[in-house]
């Protein structure tokens, strides 16, 4: 029996390279579906997180209202993470999950671009919870059930790498838009997650198709 030598620290190289993992995972197409939806949804709040105190300010509403509204988005996506997300995932799937988000995102974009009103807003500041919390329990969901074991780590860092990267893009030319178009901005906001909305139809005939052919 052949030993190795004594103080060789050849390494092993690893099964598989990053690229290779990178080009596997782009390979499902739900996860490639997945990354797009939650890239648009993600993005689209970048006008809101950057400009809405300040149309809001301008508008005249209170700064206590305004730390009120900010309350209601983070109530609500802890509601969802806890309580509302996990039940709704089980009756309506990832698809149906993220359909929702996209749906809660189209509103309230519109209603934060239509009106300043705090009434208004107040009812869609708690869509926070369903236009982020539920859409990455459903990302979550999905990558769970259709990503291989061995490349969840990747799977993660591209779920977070990608929309993150879509999202600072988005931020970085937000400055522009509202200089532009003011509240207009946020209509092109609106846009993002109408776009994601008939790729989740999409994402549950993937899923189907890539169990039928890993049975």
């Amino acid at each position: 029996m052949l030993l190795p030598a004594r103080g060789d620290n050849t390494r092993v190289a690893p099964e598989r390279s990053s690229f290779a993992a990178i080009g596997e995972l782009l390979g499902i197409v739900v996860f490639r579906r997945m990354l797009l939806i939650a890239a648009l949804v993600y993005g689209s709040h970048a006008m809101h997180d950057a400009f809405a105190v300040i149309r809001w300010n301008a508008a005249g509403v209170s700064q206590a209202t305004i730390s009120v509204l900010w309350s209601e988005a983070v109530v609500a996506e802890v509601l969802v993470f806890v309580f509302i997300g996990p039940r709704w995932l089980d009756s309506l799937g990832s698809s149906g999950a993220a359909a929702i988000a996209c749906t809660a995102a189209v509103v309230r974009w519109l209603v934060v671009a239509s009106s300043t009103d705090p009434w208004a807003l107040a009812l869609v500041q708690p869509l926070h919870g369903l236009t982020f919390a539920l859409l990455h329990l459903a990302c979550m969901r999905l990558m769970g059930t259709t990503v291989p074991r061995h490349l969840a780590a990747t799977g993660q860092a591209m779920y977070a790498l990608g929309p993150g990267l879509v999202t600072a893009l988005l931020t970085m030319s937000t400055g522009m838009l509202y200089a532009r178009l003011g509240a207009g901005g946020f209509l092109l906001m609106a846009l993002l997650p109408a776009i994601a909305l008939p790729l989740c139809l999409g994402l549950k005939f993937s899923a189907r198709r890539q169990s039928r052919g890993e049975g």
